[in-house]
């Protein structure tokens, strides 16, 4: 296959001549290391600042490349490259906002192609957009969105088709006092993994020698739970492996496991996420468990632990039936008033929740 690369540097003149100033990311300052060192930052700060006083033209600058730090050979910065070289320019001049634009008018509450009624989320913290794009929304990558973070600056994304949309903005933090849900994501063909030894109970380093094994396999975990006896995990294969290994790979780390306990391969898989305020994560589970039984589905993994999300794992045959009705409970049907409603309410006596 080929495929004409077009030089930057050719469109240069046009470029000034309408009053903006064209940069190769990997000249500006752009200094890797398997990721953007602090080195950047000061280097392109000065660049673009010298050049800004010299002749204030609104810099152009390429994205998705960096140069190497020992080796000074140009390198590409991965996947949500150009992102990234947006948010460290952002971190580098310190603005007041960094603006991405993509296809679609923000972060959406679920994915449109699983349920038409999706709608833009307003505002995200930066801790709700990573679990959001760690579990596969097409959000900013997580490790895009790192030198925004690091330097304070709010992210919003944009719509380049719809440009009079007001976009997400994403922030350090924001107002959670009267938020339950914010997003919906699935994450389909996943594998579980239920691990059970008697001998866990009473034990310690019966969870280290588990995870020692992933380690030494090179294979990352999603989510995880466990009890006395058990434990159960999930794992993304065809991010770990090539579709032809697949099975292959999983029996070899099931060989490993059974060393030391009975273990249990559930294939065909879904996770879903209910991303929101997991201070209040009895009111999300009460409600996303009444919706999936009346749906008669069974959940076989609940797992809270981060500060933003709430996983579940059901079949993969149901999932997206899963994902629709719980989009339809908690963002169509007035849910948020009725808590509120409920909050209002008098009560004489206090309970306490926890997940």
């Amino acid at each position: 296959m080929r495929m004409p690369l077009v030089d930057g540097s050719f469109f240069s003149p046009q470029l000034y001549y309408i009053g903006l100033e064209y940069y190769d990311a990997f000249d500006l300052g752009f200094i890797t290391n398997a990721e953007i060192l602090e080195e950047t930052y000061p280097a392109v700060a000065k660049s673009l600042h010298g050049d800004w006083i010299d002749d204030p033209a609104i810099p152009i600058v390429t994205g998705f490349l960096g140069k190497g730090w020992k080796s000074c050979a140009v390198t590409t910065l991965g996947r949500g490259g150009s992102d990234l070289t947006a948010t460290a320019i952002g971190k580098a001049l310190g603005l007041r906002e960094i603006q991405v634009w993509k296809d679609v008018d923000g972060v959406l509450t679920c994915d449109p192609n699983i349920y038409a009624n999706a709608v833009p989320v307003t505002y995200l913290t930066f801790d709700e957009a990573a679990e959001l794009a760690y579990f596969g929304a097409q959000v900013l990558h997580p490790q895009s969105m790192q030198p925004a973070r690091e330097g304070g600056i709010p992210v919003r994304v944009k719509n380049s088709y719809n440009r009079h949309a007001p976009g997400t903005l994403i922030t350090k933090t924001r107002d959670m006092s009267k938020s339950i849900l914010t997003s919906i994501v699935l994450k389909s063909n996943i594998t579980m993994l239920d691990i059970v030894s008697t001998r866990m109970l009473g034990q310690y380093g019966f969870l280290a020698k588990v995870f020692s094994i992933f380690e030494d396999l090179g294979i990352s975990v999603d989510s995880v739970a466990t009890s006395e006896v058990s434990i159960s995990l999930t794992l993304d294969p065809s991010k770990l492996w090539s579709r032809e290994s697949i099975q292959q790979e999983l029996d070899h780390v099931v060989e490993e496991l059974e060393k030391i306990a009975v273990v249990h391969i559930l294939q065909h898989k879904s996770i879903i996420c209910l991303i929101g305020n997991v201070q209040r994560s009895y009111l999300i589970l009460e409600k996303a468990f009444n919706v999936l039984r009346r749906n008669g589905v069974n959940v076989q993994i609940s797992q809270g632990a981060s500060k933003v999300n709430i996983s579940l794992v059901v079949n993969d045959s149901e999932a997206k039936q899963c994902v629709q009705a719980l989009h339809s409970a908690f963002f169509e049907n007035d849910f948020l008033s009725e808590v509120e409603e409920a909050d209002l309410a008098p009560s004489t006596e206090t309970s306490q929740h926890s997940f």
